[in-house]
């Protein structure tokens, strides 16, 4: 590639995708019965994500769920620019964060897209007599070049060496599984409640890369 003068490529971007799904409400009250049912039988939801699929089930609320996951995939595959078949499969487990209870740092291995679907979220956010920097119920993304702010100025784009985001209900979020993420402690008597995602690529020798 020859390099053309005043050219400023952007190196080794690493998309967000951040979406609001439409017409929300009804599915979503339906997945919240259907996750505090599984709830009554399994020790936990998110330490046995393994043992169960929510997408799997043949359930109004997940069939709706199914089908906006797919769609976001396809607008994610096409913002940067994949214009080939892609098939895939999506592993599917429910949260239910109680007070104190919080996700440390990690990635997603063997999977190509992570994502949440958040389907509640505590009104309550209060940290009186608290630490001010307190983010009960966000969730933290970590720039995976490690250290690349150390010599950022005033508006660098990577000044910041994270991304925080306050979802609210109906909201989904994906983004490349290998980015680490913190999902910060509920400080609240209310639960919150969501569904995570793997997008899991069924292999096809056309995917590899010519280089």
């Amino acid at each position: 590639m020859s390099l053309q003068q005043n050219h400023v490529t952007d190196l080794w971007p690493t998309k967000f995708y951040n979406r609001h799904l439409p017409e929300f409400e009804e599915p979503t009250r339906l997945l919240i019965k259907l996750v505090r049912e599984m709830d009554k039988t399994h020790r936990n939801l998110t330490t046995d994500y393994r043992d169960n699929n929510l997408l799997n089930l043949d359930h109004p609320g997940a069939n709706w769920l199914r089908q906006q996951v797919n769609q976001s995939v396809i607008d994610y595959f096409q913002s940067v620019g994949i214009d080939y078949a892609v098939n895939w499969q999506i592993h599917a487990w429910a949260n239910i964060n109680r007070r104190g209870d919080y996700h440390d740092a990690h990635n997603h291995p063997r999977s190509y897209l992570s994502g949440t679907y958040y389907l509640k979220i505590p009104r309550s956010r209060k940290t009186s007599g608290q630490r001010p920097d307190l983010r009960p119920g966000h969730i933290t993304f970590y720039d995976p070049r490690p250290g690349i702010n150390m010599n950022s100025i005033n508006k660098d784009p990577y000044v910041d060496p994270e991304h925080t985001v306050l979802p609210n209900p109906g909201d989904l979020l994906m983004w490349p599984a290998f980015l680490n993420h913190f999902v910060h402690p509920n400080l609240s008597d209310e639960t919150r409640i969501s569904i995570s995602f793997n997008i899991i690529l069924k292999w096809s020798d056309h995917y590899l890369p010519s280089q």
